[in-house]
């Protein structure tokens, strides 16, 4: 039957007359009837005829042509009533004829009856909720309409419900995309026995009225259409051709749903090419026809890759080796299916000359399927309706129809394979498209319904070269948007890279394309086949190098950026899309020992490209400065590959690891960031603007850090397990910028780092270094136990919920290894590792969400602060994981004090990676420990708390993985006297921490007090012996020969690499590369430096052992255990997991020391002896021991309490006496005594931030933290002691005319009148209103540590309650608020006696003193000549007590803005203070004496008379 229409549908048409108009107006179900009788006889030639004939007519190719021109004379040839009404009759006329006379919806009913269809198919569109069930799909894809899930047996499976963004359609029913015990149960497999043949007259009409209601639609799509001259057809007019055509679309809609049998039906009219090929070569004399031919052949001529808009010039490239299968040519004189540039586009040329060497990749040789780069060419229906559904940007209705007929399995094939075909005209199509985003979900929702099926991806990747065609459109799409990269070399540069501000990559116009690859990839079958083929591997290791190195950043250094560029999120969105996600999808295949072969073929290509690449950016062994990019693909790829050969294939990976020049490249830029990493948290970027932060933040995110800086951080473990550790070290400190700080100099020059920077870069070498060496998530870590630490670090930031918990651990990329978010692992480790907080109500009546806090064993064994850090968005949450440990040791009782971050011990290492411990174990890093520890002990600047546990971190670590012990072969600990260029005998750290070092060479400014300033005549060995050792380094000789500085290894590993490069150069016969520079200068101007030897007689056992000294507060502090019991060190109990502070950590570092070897034991027994003699230890037990613990715990805490109170009873009885006017004899005597003794001791200070104690300098002063504030309570003090009345009546105001504020304003009134200004200003006080109010909670801290804290809090986005840039701040230990900090003047804990005034002592006496100190320059506390930072925070909190109140109460001076004012109002404040302190002795008792030393200080700018000082004590 199907033959007989397509005969009679075919061919010429009839030549016979038209029918009367009188035949199209007879009764519509009488024709239909007559033509289905005259169609069911044998010989339906005529009936056949008829028919044509009547659709020609009812179907009429004008009809369409005339309704696209629209206005009246589309309604003309309409027949009077409009488009509409023709469309309408045209319609009715095919329902009719389809129902062969009958009703239409009791044919419908009637087509219903013989669906066989076991597949659901029902499509719905964005915004439609659905369901998912892990537990049943196959592919990821998978999802359930509503219906057939309530329908189905789902209970305890892995399910969850979601409102789909680009439209879907049900699976249910398909075993190729979901297992059948998921299956509904109205679509269960259905028997072919159990469904009726359907009649062979009940669709014969369909076969013959669709194919010719098809073309119409068809003819109407061509004409509705117009080529663009420029930007694309505009959207009214697309829209307007889609809205007359939604009734034959919904039509076509409306029979997809009548099952299984209408739509075998619509597939053999689809899918007939003979019937296409008929009705569309059969044109006639029709002129409409033709036109509309022509426009269709006009719209094909865009459709191949070879349109003039993608030509582009490109270099020639050679052929790499292995890539037979693939020929890589220039654009320039190629042939075949390339062609060639047009030498007429000039300004394509032009455009294109800039982008360096560029490749174009041919398809592999094995392809069949050129179609993709040549115009298409339409076989069927179904080819043309997808043709023009892409062209129409996928309209909704048309994309539905399409969708809907996917039940029938010879449509999705046949459908798929024309997806395949039109692929690359789909990506110029979407590039071009004005709204992407829409043409993007509906691409998606067509694709993930076909390759999705595992079975029919490897079918049209085998016919259809489905890999090759993804690989290739990618490739082409990205090449439209290249820019030269700028990275290294930006002149010579010859690599191209995306810009990232392309419309392409900032509204992710790519990632349907990549979706489908991701899609496909996820079938072992498909990622085999790709895998298999160097051709396509190639191919795609181009394609991610134009991602390699984009978006790069470089720093401003002058000024701040005016545009922050917000391209940043589409690089990283671009790397995740179309870099990571395939990779993770390969690698999910790479799990077994069978596939060794696919993972070396990826190394071999990786390693090719980045080879490449080195070459492109002419690249050879130091990153240009002041540049970063955080997108580095290739070296991704080549690092995860490598992690799965070991992890899962057990391959050898000294086998597909390149040489030592080639890892040396490879670790530099992936370093590189780690060190811009620190120099973006130290805000040496901030000029770059918040962007470069959120580039930072991003790149340690949960979902990007899997792909991003984990990669990023094996790959530099790998480095480092093969490269020579001594190399690497060095590296480390020279890329973190702190090679001019690891001096043991009291003075350094750092030529290309800001001092203010040096500790936060130190810190920052430090934790990565510690990281590299403890982290091991792809170094022997199961995937069970990556979860728990990844949850773990998570839980101990804050308490989470379990949404915000699933968000925060990094998703897992493949999606069947069981542990990803949502699956019965996750649920099990969770409730290992958490307890769970019910919700509770709140006293407003809200209600708090239920959260899980972790278990209280997790505190005590598990907390990983190397994690913490690892996994932190904002540093604010490692400080919040720290606070939940101390509170958690404080309330069980394992730790009273203010712990370190524990040290815990690591999982073992994988065999493969046994040489990352060598870095623990070289003299590089041996010379940075013993430097810092000394520099630590001598007090030396920008070293923290944070540098000294990072230090005992890795001397802690060193022991844990040392290596088998050496023999003691050191006679003795000392040796001769001599400067140890080597500084250390061997690399060995247990050997290494005994070992004494006398002298050291360090490179010094001219300036430092360690070089001479008058060099002795002669100087001998004996005189070098005769210096004695002490804590502050002696100098002993100046030369200008070589240095045994720590970082002249700089220089040697320069040396060192090059060595490597001619070793590598000379095996392989090739000629040495030239080396970027032969000797290593930083930027900036070379400092003055001279050579000195310091005398140092020191080893890091000694180190540490002062250091206990210093950090317990107590000199002899050290008692070695195991002199008490020697069980300690034959069975040491040195537990996994330590909770303690830094005096513990050195016990634990001595302790482990001593059990690995006999000589550092008899070594540490012989510096204590020489410390303190020996005493018979007193044998206790543990019980005695705990409790003399706490008695000396109890007994120290009373000695500073009753130290405090003496010190506060002594200042205010001293104060008092000073402050009241006594004229006692009695109370004279002893005042004088005591001021005639002064006290030695300095006032110590405790800051609160650092934590460290100290007396107040000059160079680094202590300050107290103060609130300032405006008061005029002051103002209404009245000297009528008769107190008033509240007024109740106006009669009864209360007139301010006895208060102070309004006497002191008369008196400045009545003085200014007979008076000079300047006279009348010094004789008089201000501040009775708007005056200053100073409040204090008593704490200090350290001047810088307090700027620094406000630089926190300052980068700090989430503050509430306060600006930060008034100068408003929390106190750090109280919280309580404060706006400014008073500086403390050095001294002792007395006030000096020039400063104290006694009672008995004469007006005429006290202005002598002041004329004599005003003439004595020293007197005064700061100096005019010699400005110091304890002046600057004087004057600028000056500044602050002047800002606090209005200016109207401080400007009295007649002359606005004169110096008179400022002097005025700062006396007053302390004229003020001391005034209402003898009345109400409600003044701060600190407060006083420190304005006191301020106003001193401005005393010495003063030049006043004689009467004006005789006011001066009010």
């Amino acid at each position: 039957m199907a033959a007989a229409a397509a005969a009679a549908v075919g061919g010429q048409q009839p030549s016979q007359p038209e029918l009367p108009a009188s035949g199209l107006a007879l009764d519509k179900a009488a024709t239909a009837a007559h033509l289905k009788a005259a169609l069911s006889r044998p010989d339906n030639r005529a009936g056949a005829e008829e028919l044509q004939a009547l659709l020609e007519r009812v179907l009429s190719a004008e009809r369409p042509l005339a309704a696209a021109a629209g206005g009246e004379d589309a309604a003309a040839a309409g027949g009077g009533g409009g488009p509409g009404a023709a469309e309408e009759e045209a319609l009715e006329w095919c329902k009719c004829l389809l129902a062969g006379g009958g009703g239409y919806d009791e044919f419908c009913a009637a087509v219903r009856a013989y669906d066989p269809a076991a597949l659901c198919g029902l499509v719905w569109t964005a915004n439609f909720v659905a369901y998912r069930c892990r537990t049943c799909g196959i592919s990821p894809c998978m999802s359930l309409c509503a219906e057939c899930f309530h329908q189905g047996d789902h209970t305890g499976h892995d399910f969850n419900m979601f409102r789909s963004q680009a439209g879907g359609a049900c699976d249910c029913g398909d075993s190729n995309v979901m297992r059948e015990s998921g299956f509904c149960k109205r679509h269960q497999i259905k028997s072919s026995s159990n469904i009726p043949c359907v009649p062979k007259d009940l669709l014969m009409m369909s076969e013959f009225v669709l194919p010719r209601f098809i073309f119409c639609l068809i003819q109407y799509l061509r004409e509705g259409y117009n080529e663009p001259a420029a930007d694309g057809p505009s959207e009214k007019d697309l829209n307007k051709v889609l809205q007359l055509l939604e009734p034959q679309i919904s039509f076509l809609e409306d029979l997809t749903k009548m099952g299984g049998a209408m739509r075998s039906v619509l597939t053999q009219v689809l899918t007939n090419q003979q019937n296409y090929k008929d009705l569309t070569s059969g044109l006639g004399e029709n002129a409409c026809v033709k036109k509309s031919h022509e426009k269709y052949l006009i719209a094909l001529k865009s459709s191949g890759l070879t349109y003039p808009e993608d030509k582009l010039v490109y270099g020639v490239q050679e052929p790499s080796a292995g890539t037979s299968s693939l020929a890589v040519q220039g654009f320039v004189g190629a042939t075949g299916t390339l062609g060639q540039v047009d030498s007429s586009d000039e300004d394509d040329q032009d455009g294109s000359q800039g982008l360096g060497k560029r490749k174009r990749v041919k398809l592999s040789s094995g392809t069949k399927d050129q179609s993709i780069m040549d115009v298409l060419k339409h076989k069927s229906f179904l080819e043309e309706l997808l043709f023009w559904t892409i062209k129409y940007e996928f309209p909704q209705k048309m994309v539905t129809f399409l969708l809907n007929m996917l039940p029938d399995q010879e449509y999705k094939v046949a459908f798929t394979k024309t997806f395949v075909q039109h692929y690359a005209f789909i990506m110029k199509t979407l590039k071009k498209s004005h709204e992407s985003d829409t043409m993007s979900n509906r691409i998606v929702h067509i694709s993930v319904q076909l390759f999705s099926n595992e079975e029919l991806a490897r079918q049209v990747t085998e016919e259809c070269q489905l890999l090759d065609i993804m690989v290739t459109v990618l490739l082409y799409m990205m090449e439209s948007c290249l820019i030269k990269s700028e990275l290294q070399d930006e002149e010579n540069s010859l690599h191209v890279v995306v810009n990232c501000g392309e419309a392409l990559l900032k509204n992710n116009t790519y990632w349907p394309l990549v979706s489908d690859f991701i899609n496909i990839l996820s079938h072992q079958s498909v990622a085999k086949r790709f895998l298999e083929d160097h051709g396509l591997l190639v191919t795609w290791m181009n394609f991610v190098s134009f991602f390699q190195g984009m978006n790069l950043n470089k720093r401003e250094l002058n000024e701040h950026v005016e545009f922050e560029s917000q391209t940043y999120y589409a690089a990283f969105a671009a790397e995740l899309e179309a870099c990571a996600q395939p990779m993770w999808g390969l690698l999910s295949h790479c799990k077994v020992r069978e596939t060794q072969e696919y993972t070396r073929n990826v190394v071999r290509y990786c390693l090719e490209a980045l080879q490449d690449w080195f070459d492109a950016i002419n690249f050879v062994d130091e990153p240009a400065p002041n540049q970063v990019t955080f997108h580095l693909p290739l070296h991704r790829y080549y690092a995860m590959f490598l992690s799965k050969a070991v992890k899962c294939q057990e391959l050898d990976l000294d086998s597909v690891l390149p040489d030592q020049e080639m890892l040396m490249k490879l670790m530099i830029h992936p370093l590189q960031i780690q060190a811009s990493l620190a120099e973006i948290h130290s805000n040496m970027w901030v000029r770059n603007g918040l962007q470069i932060k959120g580039q930072a933040m991003t790149y340690v995110q949960s979902h990007f850090c899997n792909s991003m800086i984990d990669p990023d951080i094996y790959l530099l473990q790998v480095c480092a397990s093969r490269l020579d550790p001594d190399y690497f070290i060095s590296s480390v400190f020279e890329r973190f910028k702190v090679v001019d700080l690891l001096t043991m100099a009291s003075q350094h020059q750092n030529t290309v780092l800001d001092a203010e920077h040096e500790r936060s870069m130190l810190e920052g070498a430090l934790t990565f270094l510690v990281i590299l060496l403890s982290l091991r998530l792809h170094l022997g870590m199961s995937d069970d136990e990556i979860l728990r630490a990844e949850m773990v670090a998570q839980l101990c930031m804050n308490d989470r919920t379990h949404s915000s918990l699933l968000d925060l651990i990094p998703e897992n990329p493949n999606p069947k290894s069981g542990i990803i978010p949502g699956s019965y692992s996750f649920e099990s480790v969770l409730s290992a590792v958490a307890d769970f907080k019910a919700p509770v109500f709140e006293p407003g009546g809200s209600m708090q969400q239920g959260m899980y806090t972790p278990k209280a064993e997790v505190w005590d064994q598990e907390f990983d602060p190397v994690m913490v850090i690892l996994r932190t968005v904002y540093r604010r949450d490692v400080q919040s994981a720290m606070d939940r440990y101390t509170a958690f040791l404080k309330q069980s009782g394992k730790f009273p004090g203010n712990p370190w971050p524990p040290y815990k011990k690591r999982t073992s290492l994988h065999p493969s990676y046994k040489g990352l411990m060598r870095l623990l174990h070289c003299k590089t890093l041996h010379i940075v420990l013993f430097t810092l520890l000394y520099k630590i002990l001598m007090d030396h600047q920008n070293l923290s708390e944070h540098v000294l546990c990072m230090v005992l971190y890795l001397i802690e670590l060193g022991l844990e993985n040392s290596a088998e012990e050496e023999p003691d072969e050191e006679a003795s600990v000392g040796g001769p006297e001599r400067c140890h260029d080597s500084w250390f005998p061997g690399s060995n750290l247990v050997s290494n921490m005994r070992h004494f070092i006398n002298y050291v060479r360090v490179r010094v400014p001219e300036t430092a007090p360690e070089v001479k300033r008058d060099s002795p005549a002669s100087t001998s060995s004996d005189n070098l012996g005769s210096f004695q050792s002490s804590r502050r380094p002696k100098v002993l000789q100046r030369e200008n020969s070589g240095t045994a500085q720590v970082f002249s290894l700089v220089a040697e590993r320069r040396k060192k690499f090059q060595e490597i490069i001619n070793r590598s150069s000379s095996e392989a016969n090739q000629v040495v590369r030239p080396k970027t520079s032969s000797k290593w200068s930083a930027p900036g101007s070379a400092p003055q430096l001279t050579t000195a030897i310091l005398e140092i007689k020191e080893s890091i056992l000694s180190l540490l052992i002062k250091l206990h000294h210093k950090l317990s507060g107590k000199q002899n502090s050290y008692y070695p255990p195991w002199l008490d019991d020697i069980e300690i060190l034959i069975q040491p109990e040195i537990p996994k997991y330590s909770h303690g502070d830094g005096i513990t950590a050195v016990e634990r570092i001595l302790l482990k020391a001593a059990s690995q070897s006999r000589m550092n034991k008899r070594i540490i027994e012989e510096i204590c002896r020489k410390v303190t003699p020996p005493v018979p230890p007193k044998k206790v037990t543990a019980a005695e021991k705990k409790t003399l613990d706490k008695e000396e715990r109890r007994q120290k805490a009373r000695e500073r309490q009753q130290k405090l109170l003496a010190e506060f009873a002594s200042r205010q009885k001293s104060f008092m006496e000073t402050a009241m006017d006594v004229d006692s004899p009695e109370n004279d005597i002893p005042m004088e005594i005591t001021t005639a003794e002064p006290q030695v001791s300095e006032a110590v200070y405790d800051c609160v931030i650092c934590g460290q104690s100290g007396p107040s300098s000059e160079d680094r002063p202590t300050g107290l933290v103060v609130l300032l504030q405006a008061s005029s309570v002051l103002g209404q003090c009245r000297d009528n002691v008769e107190p008033k009345k509240l007024p109740i009546t106006e009669e009864e105001q209360i007139y301010p005319w006895d208060t102070c504020a309004a006497v002191h304003d008369v008196r400045l009134s009545l003085l200014q009148r007979y008076f000079k200004d300047s006279s009348c200003l010094l004789a008089v006080s201000i501040g009775w209103e708007g005056g200053v109010y100073v409040q204090t909670c008593g704490h200090t801290l350290h001047i810088d540590c307090h700027k620094s804290y406000m630089e926190s809090l300052r980068n700090d986005q989430v503050l509430q309650g306060f600006s930060v840039d008034k100068g408003e701040f929390t106190c750090p230990l109280c919280r309580q608020f404060a706006n400014s900090v008073l500086p403390c003047y050095p001294g002792s804990n007395v006030e000096n006696n020039p400063w104290q005034r006694p009672s008995n002592k004469s007006i005429q006496d006290l202005i002598k003193e002041v004329e004599e100190l005003q003439g004595r320059p020293g007197a005064f506390p700061v100096s005019i000549s010699s400005e110091t930072n304890l002046s600057k925070e004087m004057e600028s909190v000056m500044k602050d007590i002047k800002n606090t109140t209005q200016k109207k109460y401080r400007d009295y001076s007649k002359t606005p803005g004169s110096p008179d004012n400022d002097f005025l109002f700062m006396y007053s404040v302390a004229r003020l203070g001391n005034r209402r302190f003898v009345k109400t002795k409600c003044i701060d008792l600190i407060y006083i004496p420190l304005m006191k030393e301020h106003m001193l200080v401005s005393a010495r700018f003063l030049s006043t008379s004689m009467k004006s000082l005789s006011l001066l004590p009010c």
